[in-house]
C-alpha cells in the first residue's frame, strides 16, 4: 500500500477527532494554543498508537489469514465506515457538545475515537504495510486535523457537526473497496 492510500485512510480516520475537536472549540471559545495543542497531541497519540498496536496484533494472526486478507480489510473498513455514517446521521443538530475539560474525559474520548484506527492497524498487518511510517502519518494528520478543527469550532460554531463523520465513513468504505479491487484484479 502506498503512502497516498495511507494518507487518505489517515484523513478518514481523523474525521472522528475532527468532529470532537470542533465541539471542543465550540465549547471553549477562549481556548489557548497550548490547551488546543494538548488536545491534539493526545488524540494523535491514541490514533497513531492504536494503529500500531492493531498492526502487531494483526501480525500475530496474519499468516493464518493471508488468503482472505482483502475480504477482511473490506469488511473492517466498510463496517467502520458504515458505523461512522450511521453515527453522523443519528446525531441531531441540536445535540449539545460534550465537555472535554478534564484529562480522564479527554483520554476516554481519544480511546473511543481511535478504536477505528486499531481495526485499521489489523488490516495493515494483513496487507504488510510499513507500520511505523503509517502510524506516524496517521498521528500527524490527526494532530493537524484536530488543531484546524478547534480553530474552526472557535469561529464557525456548530454548522459542520455530523457531516464530517459521514464524509469520513464514505472515505473508509472507498479505501476498503480499493484494497479489495486491487487484490482481486491482481489475481
Amino acid at each position: 500500500m502506498d503512502y497516498f492510500a495511507i494518507l487518505v485512510i489517515a484523513l478518514g480516520l481523523s474525521f472522528d477527532t475532527f468532529a470532537v475537536s470542533i465541539s471542543y472549540g465550540v465549547i471553549r471559545r477562549g481556548i489557548l494554543f497550548r490547551q488546543a495543542s494538548w488536545i491534539a497531541i493526545v488524540l494523535a497519540l491514541f490514533q497513531g498508537g492504536l494503529t500500531i498496536a492493531g498492526y502487531f496484533l494483526g501480525s500475530i494472526i496474519s499468516e493464518a489469514l493471508k488468503a482472505t486478507d482483502h475480504w477482511i480489510a473490506l469488511g473492517l473498513l466498510s463496517f467502520l465506515g458504515m458505523k461512522m455514517i450511521i453515527e453522523g446521521i443519528k446525531k441531531s443538530k441540536d445535540e449539545s457538545p460534550r465537555d472535554y475539560g478534564n484529562t480522564i474525559v479527554l483520554f476516554t474520548i481519544a480511546l473511543g475515537t481511535s478504536i477505528d484506527a486499531f481495526a485499521v492497524g489489523i488490516s495493515f498487518a494483513l496487507l504488510d504495510v510499513k507500520i511505523w511510517g503509517a502510524g506516524i502519518l496517521i498521528g500527524l494528520v490527526t494532530f493537524l486535523a484536530s488543531m484546524i478543527a478547534i480553530r474552526i469550532g472557535k469561529s464557525a460554531g456548530k454548522r459542520l457537526g455530523n457531516k464530517v463523520e459521514i464524509i469520513g465513513g464514505l472515505m473508509l468504505i472507498a479505501i476498503g473497496l480499493k484494497i479489495f479491487l486491487e487484490h482481486i484484479l491482481a489475481s
